[in-house]
């Protein structure tokens, strides 16, 4: 059974002073698209967003966590970018 007082997967959460939770980091997975450019998916929270290249993938993730939680006061604080690569080897 899940801890109701534990953040879901890809959340570090805390206790405001005002009795808020809020949310401290956000973490994104980040792809490399095999048609080029990159996407990002939030960990336990429903943002996706898609960009050609890195720069504008962060700005694009910066701005849709800020659509995502528009009060200030629960928005995180940090995102971490986690970039995801698969490489294929021979045997």
């Amino acid at each position: 059974m899940e801890d109701p007082n534990e953040p879901p997967d890809g959340h570090t959460r805390c206790r405001a002073a005002n009795g808020v939770v809020t949310m401290t980091e956000i973490v994104f997975l980040i792809e490399e698209e095999p048609e080029g450019g990159y996407s990002a998916r939030a960990l336990g929270e429903s943002i996706f967003t898609q960009a050609e290249d890195v720069e504008s993938l962060r700005e694009m993730v910066r701005d849709a966590v800020r659509c995502h939680f528009p009060d200030d006061q629960t928005r995180p604080r940090m995102i971490r970018l986690h970039f995801v690569s698969d490489e294929v080897i021979a045997t």
